[in-house]
């Protein structure tokens, strides 16, 4: 699994931007897919995560309502539609396949990462 993130940018408070996440080598179909963030000086934390069907998300309780995990299966390919974006969304996100079926809210049972995209909200 060769996963890469891209989408992101600098944008203003309030504005969207939506992130995706290819897997390159097509072979995250069955699995879920999650989305993490790492601001400066911060931990890694769980953003949003979806199923293999693309039936199941997860997010976190800081973008619920504003972030949007979605997948298109023949594009191999998951999006982040993120909205009404703070300054406080500002991180850099990565995107990353789970060892299973199901999105899990912690880090420890993605196996593959992608490089990451720099979000930058500015106020």
């Amino acid at each position: 699994v060769q996963l890469q993130a891209s989408g992101g940018g600098l944008v203003q408070a309030g504005d969207s931007l939506r992130l995706s996440c290819v897997d390159s080598r097509r072979t995250f179909s069955n699995n879920a897919v999650g989305w993490f963030r790492q601001a400066p000086g911060k931990e890694r934390e769980f953003v949003a995560g979806i199923g293999w069907r693309g039936s199941t998300t997860r997010y976190s309780d800081s973008v619920r309502g504003r972030f949007t995990i979605s997948r298109d299966h023949a594009k191999s390919t998951v999006y982040l539609q993120m909205s009404s974006l703070k300054p406080g969304d500002t991180a850099v996100y990565y995107c990353a396949s789970h060892l299973r079926s199901q999105p899990t809210t912690t880090s420890e049972f993605y196996r593959y990462w992608g490089q990451g995209t720099h979000v930058t909200v500015s106020s």
